[in-house]
This record gives C-alpha cells, sequence and structure tokens, in this order.
C-alpha cells in the first residue's frame, strides 16, 4: 500500500501560527458578538411585544388612542418617560391631586391606580428583571393616559359641549394633537403643566371660590360647589370671544352686555326663549347657544311668522276670532299673493302649510321697533318688544327663541355709535306711519349667546343662577358618569 501524501509544513514560522491562532479567536469573538446581539435584538422584540400587549390593554385609557399609539411608535414601544432625567412618577402623581382645585375627580387622572403602581415597583426592587420590565411598562402607559388627559382637560376641557345639547352652536376649538402633545416633548414638564392652567379672571375666581368653599345666597355650599365646577368646566371650552368689542347674552341670567376691551359698557335685561315643558318636551323655543356677528338692523321690522308658530298658535287665534288677524296687522299669502279677506277663511279646516304670514310695523309688532341681525341656523336675532311689563318679571324665558332687548335705542347707539345714521334710526323708531328699513353696520359686531350659571360679580360675590334648560344637570351627569367630576 502506497503511503499518504503529507505536505512538508516544517516551513511554517511561529508568527505564522500565532496569526493563525489570531484570526481563529477573532472569528469566535465576531460570532459570540453577532450571538450576542441577535440575543439582544429578541429581546428587544420580545420587549416590544410585551408592550404593544399592555399599549393594546391601556388605548381605552384615553379619548385619542391614536395619539398614545403613535407616541410610542415613534419610541420604538419602549419606556420613555421612566427613562427621562429627573422624571419622578411620585411627583408626577402628587400634581395630579391638585386636579381637585379643578373641580375635576383626581381618579379621572388614576391617581389611585398610579399610586398603587408606584408603590409596587417599589417593593418589587428585589424580584426578577422580567417582571420588573412588565410592571414599568404597565406603569408607563399608566403615567403618559393621566398626562395626555391632563393636557387635553386643561386646554379644551373635559366634555365636548355639542355632545350634550342640541342647541348648542357656539364655534369652539377641538382638541389640537399639537398642542396636547407637547407634553411629552415639553424640556420642563412642570412649567408646562403650570402654562397650560386656564388663566382668566372668570376661571381664577371661581376657582378661589370653590377652594374657600364659599356659598351663593340661593343655594347650600354644596350645591354652589357643584356649580362652580359645572361652570369651571364651560370656561375650559375654547369658544371664547377674542373681538375688542361684542354682545354677550347669558341666557339663566336674562341680561346683555356689551363688552369693550374687557368691560361691561351697557348692559340690560333680555327675555329669552321658553324652556322645555310637557307640551314642549324637546325645548323647541330654548334660545342656542351660538355666535355670529351682527351686520344690519331692520327698523320698523316686518315679522315673518315662522310656520310653527302661525300652525300652533296665530291660526287658532284665527279660528276662535275672525278678526284677530286685522286687529293685529297680520296679513295673510297664499302662493306669494296677498289674501284679501282671510276673514272668511275656515282656519279648523284649512290646510295651514298652504299660507305665510306677516305682521305689518307698527305698534303692535312682535319685533317692536328694531331687530338686530346676524346670520344663524336657528332663525334667531335681537329685537324690541311691545309687551315692556315683560322686562319686570324675574324669570324671563318667555320668548319663541329670539331675544327680546330691554333697551333698543341704547344698544342701537352702542352699535352705530353718535351720528347722522343713529338720528335716523331714532327718528324711524319714534315715526307714527312706520315703514320698514333695512340700514346695514359700518363695523360688524360679533355677538355671542352663551350660558353660564355661575361667576364672581364684580364686588367678589357668588351668583348663580337657575338651571332654565336643564344643561347643568345634563353636565353633571355625563361628569359623574364618567368619573370626571369630583365629589
Amino acid at each position: 500500500m502506497s503511503e499518504t501524501y503529507r505536505p512538508d509544513e516544517s516551513w511554517r514560522t511561529a508568527a505564522d501560527v500565532n496569526e493563525n491562532a489570531a484570526q481563529v479567536k477573532k472569528a469566535a469573538a465576531l460570532a459570540r458578538e453577532v450571538a450576542k446581539e441577535k440575543e439582544v435584538s429578541r429581546r428587544q422584540n420580545d420587549s416590544a411585544e410585551v408592550f404593544k400587549s399592555y399599549l393594546s390593554e391601556d388605548r381605552s385609557r384615553t379619548a385619542y388612542p391614536q395619539w398614545l399609539d403613535s407616541l410610542y411608535q415613534k419610541q420604538h414601544y419602549k419606556p420613555f418617560l421612566l427613562e427621562r432625567k429627573g422624571f419622578k412618577p411620585a411627583l408626577i402623581a402628587e400634581y395630579l391631586r391638585n386636579t381637585e382645585l379643578h373641580g375635576l375627580d383626581t381618579n379621572y387622572f388614576y391617581l389611585r391606580e398610579i399610586g398603587s403602581r408606584i408603590r409596587d415597583m417599589e417593593e418589587q426592587q428585589e424580584k426578577n428583571s422580567s417582571l420588573k420590565y412588565r410592571e414599568k411598562v404597565k406603569l408607563e402607559l399608566l403615567l403618559a393616559a393621566a398626562l395626555l388627559k391632563y393636557s387635553q382637560a386643561m386646554q379644551y376641557g373635559v366634555i365636548r359641549p355639542d355632545s350634550l345639547d342640541k342647541n348648542y352652536f357656539l364655534k369652539t376649538e377641538a382638541p389640537d394633537s399639537s398642542k396636547i402633545m407637547q407634553v411629552f416633548s415639553a424640556s420642563d414638564l412642570f412649567v408646562f403643566l403650570d402654562s397650560i392652567q386656564p388663566s382668566s379672571a372668570a376661571y381664577l375666581s371661581l376657582q378661589k371660590a370653590l377652594t374657600a368653599g364659599i356659598g351663593a345666597i340661593n343655594r347650600n355650599k354644596a350645591d354652589a360647589a357643584q356649580a362652580i365646577k359645572l361652570n369651571m368646566e364651560r370656561l375650559r371650552w375654547k369658544n371664547k370671544p377674542d373681538a375688542p368689542k361684542y354682545i354677550n347674552v347669558n341666557i339663566p341670567d336674562y341680561t346683555l352686555d356689551v363688552i369693550e376691551k374687557g368691560a361691561a359698557v351697557l348692559q340690560m335685561k333680555v327675555c329669552v326663549g321658553e324652556g322645555r315643558t310637557d307640551a314642549d318636551p324637546e325645548g323647541t323655543k330654548e334660545t342656542p347657544q351660538l355666535n355670529s356677528t351682527i351686520y344690519s338692523v331692520q327698523v320698523n321690522p316686518i315679522w315673518n311668522i315662522p310656520a310653527s308658530i302661525a300652525r300652533k298658535e296665530i291660526s287658532r287665534y284665527a279660528e276662535n276670532d275672525p278678526y284677530y288677524l286685522s286687529n293685529n296687522d297680520i296679513d295673510v299669502y297664499k302662493a306669494g299673493k296677498r289674501v284679501s279677506s282671510p276673514q272668511k277663511i275656515d282656519w279648523a279646516t284649512a290646510d295651514i302649510s298652504q299660507y305665510t304670514f306677516k305682521q305689518r310695523p307698527g305698534e303692535q309688532n312682535s319685533l317692536g321697533k328694531i331687530k338686530f341681525i346676524f346670520n344663524n341656523n336657528s332663525s334667531v336675532y335681537l329685537h324690541d318688544t311691545p309687551a315692556r311689563s315683560a322686562f319686570k318679571k324675574k324669570l324671563r324665558a318667555i320668548s319663541h327663541g329670539c331675544v327680546r332687548v330691554e333697551k333698543p335705542k341704547d344698544l342701537a347707539l352702542a352699535l352705530f355709535g353718535p351720528g347722522k345714521t343713529f338720528d335716523l334710526i331714532k327718528t324711524a323708531m319714534d315715526r307714527s306711519y312706520p315703514r320698514a328699513k333695512y340700514i346695514g353696520l359700518p363695523v360688524k359686531i360679533p355677538v355671542y349667546l352663551t350660558y353660564i350659571t355661575a361667576w364672581m360679580d364684580d364686588k367678589g360675590v357668588l351668583q348663580i343662577r337657575n338651571d332654565i334648560y336643564g344643561l347643568d344637570l345634563l353636565l353633571y351627569k355625563e361628569m359623574k358618569a364618567r368619573e370626571m367630576i369630583a365629589e
């Protein structure tokens, strides 16, 4: 048998051997590094999956779960709040405890659960890292959801007002994610949390009254506190005037104010729409909350009587008294043509939808001598009235939805200012044989119809008004059901 050939390696030097060993060692180290990276990657993936699972469970903690999802997607599904330098959960918990000063329930911001998890984390310092990580994730997401809620509550309120009241048409800013999410990028978290707290004089005065436990003349302290909390929520809604001059009607207070540079320069009584009754459970006569701009007035206005009033009231009066229409200066039209003898119509059997009714200008006109016109979808306006005795009543929710003003000439003067135009308006209103005339405002004036039932007056006295449309009750029930209001 032939001998197996083996190459002669006697020529290799010691340096060659050492180099080969180094390469083998380097390859082994590289293999270990790759394996380590794979293990780290596996653990990170496992951690991310754990994080995602808890994030999915916690989505219901916020009204905007997509914002929380987006936040942690950018963080690669890792805790970042608890990793932030100087971030101390206990200090956050202490800060959230002060939400009671805003009339809000601390547990709406998960304070009880946050406190419990902080204690659990402290007790589990010696436990295995896997358990510690899971507890860390739970606390992280709880804190994130609480901060998100707090940021929204302070900047926009906790309730969407149009979700409660079908007659709410005030332009109100919807929560802006970029503003709310700043809570997570602020360089100084507590400075940011302080900066977003409402700071208007009206809000701060109510907050002070709540803290001091101030009562009102017509309410016990508990009822007063509840009214304060509800109206603090209303003041958190972003629907406030920013014009230097505007008209504000507070529906439950039955008042109108002309505001210039933050101060009332004119105030008067008003009559507003009637609230819900057994005969009108839907509240079709309620004055809506809205904002618009007064652009014109009609002096000696013609009243185009709404179809609902014509059907429910005018036609019935005419049925009982054939001369009711003529005695009240009301003309009847059919197919656009004036009916010459409306007293001959049998209103008991007539199809009212075929007719329209208009009341001529004059002393009997329900709109009085002037109406103030602004665009809105509720067909309401401010107007004069011949029924002056109504302003002597304490409760003045008696109209069909429009707002009757006590001092129409004073209001016209406040809008137009002294001069030829106002003199023309005054003369036209005093005319014995009035004619309808439109006069445009040279400068349009914003108008706000609002609903505030509690405020501090100029003398520091807490004022509370009756909840004439039941909107306090609706707001309270919603906030209580969602554990928002401090009790």
